[in-house]
């Protein structure tokens, strides 16, 4: 089977900054990846190149066997195939939560607004918002901020959605409730790259774990193998500090 995304030998700087260096990473159709690291480790770098809004250095990232990062490549219809939600939302402030929704249903699909609206409240209603549509983001909580950003993301139907970080800038009471949501769009069809420092979300939720370091996938493998019984020292003493800090129950 061919993979829906795999980068190959992807390498990414800013300046003298090595972010990626050589990163090889696969993901096959309604797989489920999860990205884990510490913080620098390149996960927020990888998952932008994904989506197109960095440019890589050197390598390649394929989807469905289409080499995407080439020079000249248009990344507009790549961006309807590829989604992305943000740790920080990224909605706009001075439209409403349907129209955060339908914007890029109109002006990117070009989708009737009656139709567009009907999908947008469709997509808010799934995600427990049907009640907010007509609200404006600063009217919402962190947690129904994201939401509205994934429903964003999700109405375009993309093939790929990457997540990152996305219960980073929530208030703990409020990260529940957008696990939830990814946790039903496992085995939806969906092929997800999440990037997240929820280590007992990332060994639940994951068909496969990649630990970064140093701008490059240092191990790779099931959940049960990754956190289980890490083959690198690297990956054992990163768990080590995460067990240590009480964010992950040995």
């Amino acid at each position: 089977m061919t993979p829906r995304i795999e980068l190959s030998g992807v390498r990414k700087s800013f300046g003298s900054n090595v972010v990626l260096d050589g990163v090889d990473l696969s993901a096959a159709p309604g797989e489920v990846v999860t990205l884990i690291g510490a913080s620098g480790s390149g996960k927020t770098t990888l998952l932008r190149c994904v989506n197109l809004l960095e440019p890589v250095d050197d390598g390649r990232i394929l989807l469905d066997g289409t080499d995407i990062a080439a020079v000249g490549v248009d990344p507009n219809p790549v961006r309807r195939r590829v989604g992305i939600v943000f740790q920080s939302f990224n909605l706009f402030p001075h439209m409403s939560v349907e129209r955060n929704v339908t914007l890029a249903l109109t002006e990117v699909l070009g989708q009737p607004a009656t139709e567009a609206r009907e999908a947008a409240r469709a997509m808010l209603g799934r995600l427990g918002l049907a009640d907010k549509a007509g609200a404006y983001p600063d009217q919402l909580s962190g947690g129904q901020q994201q939401r509205t950003a994934i429903a964003r993301a999700l109405a375009l139907n993309p093939e790929v959605l990457l997540l990152d970080e996305v219960t980073s800038a929530l208030d703990p009471e409020l990260v529940g409730e957008v696990l939830d949501v990814v946790r039903e769009l496992r085995g939806s069809g969906i092929t997800m790259l999440i990037a997240t420092h929820e280590m007992g979300f990332a060994r639940e939720i994951s068909d496969r774990v990649c630990f970064l370091a140093g701008g490059t996938v240092v191990e790779s493998g099931p959940p049960s193998q990754v956190f289980g019984a890490p083959s690198d020292p690297r990956t054992r003493q990163f768990l080590a500090r995460v067990i240590a800090s009480g964010r992950l129950d040995p």
